[in-house]
């Protein structure tokens, strides 16, 4: 065997997890994207979905990229740089600027590629990337490809974020690099405060909008709209596999920056452009997103009934107030044990463990869909805490 076989062949910690019958990942849906899913033939409650606004299925989302992909075919065959720029590609630019409140944007191939492609180039080997300890791994793995130093701050902890600037030479360039809403553990970025820190030290903000756009804002334009201050971030990113309902992602800025970005960003140059379907089904979901201000509304009563009902039955919840609720296990095995048992009572919902967290603070990631009825959300709850209370984990 050689070495490299010989090393990976040691790793046999999702063996483990199979041969105990609590391997919580992989499971194949074989039903459409919706508040209920079918896995092995059974039918289950989905409480595990990025599909904030429930339009996965929409009937609008869905013909939009049929018509799409009648029109100009399943791929566009190269990347936007070369001859995989369509009309549609450029019509969605505009209006994702225009949604964001920024003079230009750029759609990805997904929002990984985003945060990977500009996090990675647009600081110079002798300028400063501040992020947040809880950025997501796309937001990692871009900064460890760029050249530049990288400082590390506590989450959400704006005197550690200031400690780092002090340690910023003056006149070089100072990206922060924050979640709008962190995807974890479903709490919201402090948006003002690092906005009157960037002036302080002239430093420049990336929010990362993923699961704030469709959530917060007015008609779900995100997190620095719903803080009012839009104008004072430079770069705003958001994907299209949450409230979208589609697959890529973009970035939106002033003009200057996006055309920067254009020549450099490698993630975006070397990448196949986004599919036609993918791309229609976006601009679809913008029109019932600017349209149809209920699914939000509809989406926030869901979850203020829920973070209700957690924090009565005395679940650890943290500090979300988001659609993402987590529910704190703090150990591994046990996180697995209990989203296997929800399953079987027909709960789908996510485990978050180590490494993706320490172990201590290993949980499950509830998440609610505008598309959710009360009837499944009060099933979801009362399963939740018949098993979190055989466990002991609440009263």
């Amino acid at each position: 065997m050689r070495h490299l076989q010989e090393k990976l062949s040691k790793y046999d910690t999702p063996q483990k997890a199979m041969a105990a019958g609590i391997y919580p990942y992989f499971r194949i849906i074989e039903s459409d994207q919706d508040t209920e899913v079918q896995i092995n033939g059974k039918k289950v409650l989905m409480f595990g979905s990025n599909a904030y606004l429930g339009l996965t299925n929409h009937p609008k989302v869905k013909e939009a990229a049929i018509e799409a992909t009648k029109k100009y075919g399943t791929g566009c065959a190269g990347s936007r740089f070369l001859n995989g720029t369509l009309d549609i590609h450029i019509e969605l630019e505009k209006r994702l600027a225009d949604f964001v409140g920024k003079e230009d944007a750029i759609v990805y191939s997904t929002g990984f590629q985003v945060n990977l492609g500009v996090v990675s180039c647009i600081t110079g080997r002798e300028d400063y990337i501040l992020w947040d300890e809880l950025d997501h791994a796309s937001i990692i793995e871009g900064h460890r490809l760029s050249l530049s130093n990288r400082l590390k701050f506590k989450h959400n902890d704006m005197a550690s974020l200031e400690k780092q600037l002090q340690k910023c030479e003056p006149d070089k360039i100072k990206l922060i690099v924050v979640d709008g809403v962190f995807s974890m553990e479903g709490d919201i970025a402090k948006l003002p405060e690092i906005v009157a820190l960037s002036k302080k030290y002239n430093a420049s903000i990336m929010v990362d909008e993923a699961h704030g756009i469709g959530v917060l804002g007015k008609q779900g334009r995100g997190t620095c709209d719903h803080f009012g201050v839009s104008q004072d971030v430079d770069l705003i990113m958001g994907t299209f596999s949450k409230s979208f309902a589609s697959i890529g992602g973009f970035i939106a800025s002033d003009k200057d920056t996006t055309n920067y970005l254009r020549h450099h960003s490698r993630s975006y140059i070397f990448s196949a452009s986004s599919t036609p379907g993918a791309t229609a089904a976006v601009n679809a979901a913008l029109d019932i997103m600017l349209n149809e201000p209920e699914r939000i509304e509809r989406l926030w009563k869901l979850t203020n009934y829920a973070l209700e009902g957690f924090r009565n039955m005395g679940c650890e919840i943290g500090h979300t107030s988001t659609p993402i609720i987590p529910l704190f296990i703090r150990d591994n095995d046990l996180t697995f044990l209990i989203v296997r048992e929800l399953f079987d009572v027909g709960v789908f919902v996510n485990p978050v463990v180590s490494p993706a967290v320490s172990p201590q603070d290993t949980l499950i990631r509830f998440s609610l869909m505008a598309t959710h009825t009360q009837k499944q959300l009060d099933y979801a709850l009362e399963a939740i805490r018949k098993i979190f209370k055989d466990h002991h984990l609440i009263p």
